[in-house]
């Protein structure tokens, strides 16, 4: 994540139209699902001509990427918004509850988000790129929810036993698998939400 952006000249205006392009995606996969997204469909809603798309997303994959990443700021938004803007501040359970539940669609945006973040780990089944920068994500993730995990170990409000990197391992798993089943109408949203809540108890003795 950049730690800053640039606020004009043309380096704004091209990060404005690339977020206005994901945007479009994101909508797009809102209203009609992933099928739907094509250079035609995201200029149309985009405002925009398919050359210009084109000009910033040549394939469709980048398209999806583009979303995947817009999909990530998004929601990381959305959970400082409901845990706090400063995480490190924050109580790390209710960081780790935030973040979990946020991975399990709970509405129309963060559906288009699962959606378009369970194409892209597709897209990673066939391009060892993708694979890479997956795990270099992931081992980001998991890191950051074992740091939540060890400090309320420290506080004695976990185990102290448990391997903080094993269970940041099983509960990302659960939620992201739960989402798979969310979206494929498998199990309810809030049956989803629910058990990732009683996981995240589970951890606590107090």
């Amino acid at each position: 994540m950049r730690s800053h952006r640039r606020t004009r000249g043309p380096g704004a205006h091209h990060e404005q139209r690339r977020a206005e392009i994901a945007d479009a995606v994101l909508a797009i996969v809102a209203e009609r699902g992933l099928g739907a997204v094509s250079l035609t469909e995201v200029a149309a809603q985009a405002g925009i001509s398919p050359g210009r798309v084109q000009h910033y997303f040549p394939a469709k994959r980048q398209l999806i990427e583009a979303a995947f990443e817009r999909g990530n700021a998004l929601s990381a938004a959305r959970i400082r918004d409901k845990a706090g803007a400063d995480l490190d501040a924050a109580d790390p359970r209710l960081v780790l509850t935030t973040v979990l539940t946020e991975l399990v669609p709970y509405d129309p945006v963060s559906e288009a988000h699962m959606r378009v973040r369970q194409s892209f780990h597709a897209f990673a089944f066939a391009e060892e790129a993708i694979a890479a920068r997956m795990r270099v994500l992931y081992a980001e993730f998991h890191g950051q929810m074992a740091d939540l995990i060890r400090r309320d170990q420290q506080a004695g409000r976990i185990d102290a036993g448990l391997d903080p990197h094993a269970v940041a391992l099983s509960l990302v798993a659960l939620a992201e698998g739960l989402a798979a089943y969310v979206l494929t109408g498998v199990t309810p949203g809030q049956v989803a939400r629910d058990r990732v809540l009683a996981a995240v108890a589970g951890l606590y003795t107090a």
